[in-house]
């Protein structure tokens, strides 16, 4: 069952649904229905693009890079090699300097327009509604992108990498400070699920908690603490 079958139309669903999509973690078959329902539904589109700016701060932390001349032609033996086969070589459009200088200001004319919706499309949710965390530790290929919705009161979980194992269970444990873990709850079996965030729990989060996984036996932790391995961890921080 792919992601949007799981989450529905409902509001949550395709929110996460959206976040996913932007991070590029869905699998072939789910970013392709997302693809096409951005291209046919303009709600769905809007939240795509309404994470497109939310995340597009994150992009900060990283230096810009010249990529090597070598990758361009590894990409036109990918998307055009058959074609090659049956043709003779061309510079053609893809060969114009022209063109991709066209192409990069299409693109900085497109993220002019994502930082304006929130203004001119003021019924979006605001920002700082939601939390976001990349859950990873060493020594583990367990990897969850956590997305808190403080209006909705639900943590919405993308398995990026790693199984569970038989007879097992992963636990999500809120850490604040010093304070011993707090459990979230048993994280349901499947590539996505979405939790309810108790009442007491949810301020906490709202003020950037720590996210922890743990491998614990079926059924979640018999003693109220970890009792298995922390496979996976981050801190949230608002987008």
């Amino acid at each position: 069952m792919t992601l949007a079958q799981d989450n529905g139309p409902e509001r949550g669903g395709d929110d996460l649904l959206a976040a996913e999509y932007v991070l590029g973690v869905l699998a072939a078959d789910e970013r392709q229905i997302a693809s096409r329902r951005i291209d046919t539904e303009t709600a769905f589109a809007r939240l795509v693009d309404a994470w497109e700016v939310h995340f597009a701060p994150m992009a900060a932390a990283y230096a810009a890079v010249e990529p090597p001349a070598s990758v361009k032609a590894a990409i036109d033996r990918r998307l055009f090699a058959s074609s090659a086969a049956t043709s003779a070589p061309s510079a053609g459009l893809l060969g114009s300097l022209a063109f991709w200088r066209g192409l990069a200001a299409a693109a900085l004319a497109a993220l002019a327009v994502f930082v304006a919706l929130p203004f001119v499309n003021p019924s979006l949710p605001p920002p700082e509604t939601r939390l976001v965390a990349s859950l990873a530790a060493d020594n583990s290929n367990v990897k969850y992108l956590a997305v808190y919705d403080a209006a909705r009161h639900e943590v919405g979980l993308s398995l990026v990498s790693g199984e569970r194992g038989a007879g097992k269970d992963f636990e999500l444990w809120m850490i604040e400070g010093k304070n011993a873990p707090v459990s979230m709850g048993v994280i349901p079996v499947g590539q996505t699920a979405r939790m309810a965030v108790a009442p007491a729990i949810q301020q906490k989060l709202a003020q950037g908690a720590v996210l922890a996984v743990s491998l614990e036996p079926t059924g979640g932790s018999p003693t109220g603490q970890p009792t298995g391995p922390v496979v996976a961890a981050g801190d949230l921080k608002g987008i």
